[in-house]
């Protein structure tokens, strides 16, 4: 097969970065991969788009996710039509370039959906994206899954839903991603509270959620592939996220501790109840972060962590993705 993946910038790919290991996976099992930013997309017709993509088309000497990033930054862009590709994957976050190129993220999603109408298949589905562009997606889901919340500009909005929940809630941007700009605020930070709604919408939207005392634990990010748990030999792709001694986020990169998940009956029977919608919109791959019986987020875009679900867990999940695109796509390993 020929896989596309869309990123931001490569200059910007790392090789603990799932969509790396994702391409790693697909060379190993005799893909062409091809790494196209959301600067490079052409339209010369109706029926002819194209994109000046980086292309590895075997995997040579590379022996690891480093040495596939160092090739891949070394190698020259070629133009090629999308019409040619099998899989269209787009793994790039909107918040990266929501600042300095503003309008990257559309682009790359208007560009997708003119690959689906040439018959490309494109993950996930660009036209149900546009939709979860932002952390209000998680509300079309099931009210008892998720945690009470309000979306506001309003300093007085967020001033009563503090009160209503006993003075503890959390903060943070409607649309962003990393952990940045997010507060716990408490009757200790009540003080601060409109200082920090006037930093949260500078750039927006903020999303305020009722806290959950089993925070202070960490969350689980949870791999969801078709609506289904991410599994290999019985062992679920997931990740137990602690977050550091004084931090509230969970985030990775924000010094959080992976630790291996303990997967409760209870909470297979809260995934089951977002999987039939996730279906309906095309989401093939999906990271849901989860604290005690509650979704705290559905990530959609280009969720990461799969890195540490696989070195926790002893296996490959990217090989198993990449076999049910195989499967599902109807090819052998050869192009």
């Amino acid at each position: 097969m020929k896989i596309a993946f869309v990123i931001n910038q490569t200059h910007k790919e790392k090789a603990g970065f799932t969509t790396t290991l994702l391409a790693y996976s697909a060379l190993q099992r005799g893909h062409s991969v091809y790494y196209i930013g959301l600067a490079d997309f052409v339209y010369l017709d109706h029926d002819k788009i194209a994109a000046h993509a980086r292309i590895i088309r075997q995997i040579g000497n590379i022996a690891d996710t480093q040495q596939l990033i160092d090739a891949l930054k070394s190698t020259s862009k070629e133009r090629v039509f999308m019409d040619d590709f099998d899989v269209l994957w787009l793994r790039f976050d909107p918040v990266l370039d929501m600042i300095n190129r503003p309008w990257a993220a559309a682009m790359g999603l208007q560009f997708a959906q003119l690959a689906q109408k040439l018959g490309v298949r494109v993950l996930n589905d660009p036209r149900a994206l546009v939709d979860a562009e932002n952390k209000l997606y998680l509300e079309n889901f099931p009210e008892e899954i998720r945690p009470r919340t309000i979306v506001t500009r309003s300093y007085d909005d967020v001033k009563q839903f503090f009160e209503e929940q006993h003075h503890e809630i959390i903060l943070k941007p409607l649309k962003g991603s990393g952990g940045k700009n997010v507060f716990l605020v408490n009757k200790q930070e009540s003080k601060n509270l409109k200082q920090i709604v006037e930093v949260i919408c500078r750039d927006g939207y903020l999303i305020a959620q009722e806290y959950l005392p089993k925070a202070q634990y960490g969350d689980i990010r949870f791999f969801l592939l078709n609506g289904k748990p991410l599994i290999r030999n019985g062992k679920y792709a997931s990740v137990h996220r602690v977050q550091s001694t004084g931090e509230i986020r969970s985030n990775i990169h924000q010094g959080a501790k992976a630790q291996k998940a303990v997967i409760s009956p209870e909470m297979l029977q809260m995934v089951e109840k977002v999987a039939e919608k996730l279906i309906q919109d095309g989401m093939y791959f999906v990271g849901l972060d989860i604290i005690d019986d509650k979704i705290m987020e559905i990530n959609v875009f280009s969720p990461g962590a799969l890195l540490q679900a696989s070195e926790l867990n002893g296996e490959d999940y990217a090989a198993a993705i990449i076999e049910d695109l195989e499967k599902s796509n109807g090819k052998n390993k050869t192009e």
